[in-house]
């Protein structure tokens, strides 16, 4: 195999990997986020019009990038899915649910340390009257 041959091969392995990246890409990006033809359309294009498929994807079919304050997210390198809005957390990765939990958790010891510190203070009360009659000689049940 010649140098023409390796670089002929090199060029289809490019092309090939174009179409599955683009492929990839438009069938996981929302379709209210695709652009100019539906999602059938545009896989088609990719799949039989290579190389001229996939640039065409890139160029008007994939989302625009999100502008100051613009709706649409802006390509990311771990694909259209990472730079989406923000889908539902897993509560163990939520900091928000986090910081919330922490003050609830706080807020629970701090009334059960209320609670035992007033039922401390309650018996001590309890042991102070019964201690008391003993001290002046009188006997607690008043005979």
């Amino acid at each position: 195999m010649g140098a023409m041959g390796r670089l002929f091969l090199l060029v289809c392995l490019g092309v090939v990997a174009l179409v599955v990246i683009t492929l990839i890409d438009c069938l996981s990006t929302d379709d209210a986020e695709i652009r100019s033809l539906p999602r059938p359309a545009w896989v088609l294009l990719i799949l039989f019009t290579a190389p001229i498929g996939p640039i065409a994807w890139i160029v008007y079919g994939r989302p625009k990038r999100a502008e100051a304050g613009g709706a649409l997210p802006g390509w990311h390198p771990a694909g259209s899915a990472a730079g989406r809005s923000r889908r539902a957390v897993a509560p163990d990765d939520d900091p928000e649910f986090l910081r919330e939990l922490g003050a609830r958790t706080k807020r629970t010891k701090e009334d059960r340390l209320r609670t035992w510190e007033a039922e401390l203070r309650r018996r001590e009360e309890e042991l102070r009257r019964r201690e008391r009659p003993a001290e002046g000689g009188d006997p607690p049940d008043g005979t």
